[in-house]
């Protein structure tokens, strides 16, 4: 299935409208998408069940956590090197089965050893996996449908969260600990076929000259407007994990909850976020960006305040606060990733991508030891959490100020990331893929 090249200099009328084939593109993508977050997701509702049955210590258990995020963002960051040399379909589906494999090891696992080996390996294939993902959507959609196609890959986390971890907690409850994970298997077995047969070969990005790899990872971490990216997505991350790290410990004590009625609060809250970020997904298309962004995010600052400093109270008012920081923080990210996939250049895009993805794992990483430094959770006591929210207002206010210096790429300039109104007047739509896509149809 080749793929036609078409020349730059052919004028294309604008289109925004996403074409039947690109739909179905965004699907598989959010497919695969959607089996990585369950697999990131359901290790911790399982975290009770697995130190009981593997005898393991807290901090066994805090080491199987903790690995998955540091591996991904290892993994993301050596990927750096040799990510853009090959078939962006080639690196996705290796990856894609390096992760599958991980992921049955994990339901396999008889010991902590095996089952810290296997979640790292899962970690490492599934970040590179998914930094291979978003790099397929910024080479495939023009500029003017990459927050819909963004946004329905994004939005696989509130799908994860409202159809995962329910079905994966009802098979560890009816076959044991491993079911989930067999199980998240097999469906990204058929999975990986599914976008082996619908994937088309996208390699437009290998027509770039190179350098050495280490000169075109140096080109990467030197260039300015990359490291302000960089600095951007670290506080953008590291605020929203520190307040999410403890919600579930906070409300339980100071509400005597049970994990059923957690269950419920998550539930709705997932729900509000699948719906929220559609809408999002919509107006990062239409709006630009930046401002989107700087409203959703300034939303999400004043949501860690409330949510940290949530008094006893009845289950509603919480499930309506919790709603809240989880649509304005996972739909400010639609823009961003928007924003952060123009910011580099096609040729060294998937590095790009791969060592934002590393940095983002790294403050994923950081967040729960900062949290866990300032809080003090015991049974009917929680002590400095609000403390957590004014460290994640303070991110997200860095955050707000460093979005600034995202600029688009000369040649990936979209009037969508522009400020100004009058630059969305006659702006030439960039040359559009739809090629790329009609192998699907």
């Amino acid at each position: 299935m080749a793929v036609s090249e078409e020349p730059a200099s052919r004028p294309r009328a604008p289109s925004a409208k996403i074409t039947r084939a690109e739909w179905g593109l965004i699907l598989v993508l959010v497919a695969i998408q959607f089996t990585h977050m369950v697999d990131f997701v359901i290790i911790m509702p399982l975290g009770g069940r697995l130190m009981r049955e593997l005898s393991l210590t807290e901090g066994q258990f805090a080491h199987i956590v903790s690995a998955y995020a540091w591996a991904a963002g290892i993994a993301s960051l050596l990927a750096s090197f040799v990510m853009d040399r090959f078939d962006r379909k080639t690196v996705l589906l290796a990856m894609y089965a390096g992760f599958t494999l991980s992921t049955l090891f994990c339901g396999l696992a008889a010991g902590y050893e095996w089952l810290l080996v296997s979640r790292t390996l899962a970690g490492a294939f599934g970040g590179t996996a998914a930094v291979a993902l978003m790099s397929v959507i910024g080479d495939v959609f023009p500029p003017e449908k990459r927050g819909r196609a963004s946004g329905a890959v994004i939005s696989s986390f509130a799908v994860a969260s409202i159809a995962g971890l329910p079905a994966g907690l009802m098979l560890a409850e009816w076959f044991g600990r491993g079911a989930p994970f067999v199980a998240l298997a097999g469906l990204s077995g058929l999975v990986w076929v599914l976008a082996w047969a619908k994937l088309p070969p996208i390699r437009g990005h290998l027509t770039a000259a190179r350098p050495n790899r280490w000169a075109e990872f140096g080109d990467v971490v030197s260039n300015r407007g990359y490291l302000g990216a960089f600095a951007f997505s670290f506080f953008l991350v590291l605020g929203t994990f520190t307040v999410a790290s403890f919600i579930g410990p906070y409300l339980t004590a100071i509400n005597g909850w049970t994990e059923g009625q957690l269950s419920q609060i998550y539930f709705v809250a997932g729900v509000c976020t699948l719906l929220g970020m559609t809408v999002v997904g919509r107006l990062a298309d239409r709006v630009p960006r930046l401002g989107l962004f700087r409203v959703l995010g300034s939303a999400a600052l004043v949501m860690a305040i409330v949510v940290t400093n949530l008094p006893p109270g009845p289950l509603w008012v919480a499930v309506v606060v919790m709603s809240g920081f989880m649509v304005a923080a996972a739909g400010r990210m639609v823009p961003v990733q928007a924003l952060l996939l123009g910011v580099a250049q096609p040729k060294n895009r998937g590095a790009f991508m791969s060592v934002n993805t590393s940095v983002q794992h790294a403050a994923t990483g950081l967040a729960p030891l900062i949290a866990g430094a300032l809080v003090t959770i015991k049974p009917g006591v929680a002590i400095g959490y609000p403390n957590v929210g004014w460290v994640a207002a303070g991110t997200a206010a860095v955050s707000l100020v460093l979005v600034g210096l995202l600029k688009p790429a000369r040649a990936d300039k979209s009037p969508l990331d522009a400020v100004t109104p009058k630059e969305l007047v006659s702006v030439p739509a960039p040359v559009a893929t739809e090629e790329v896509v009609e192998v699907m149809s």
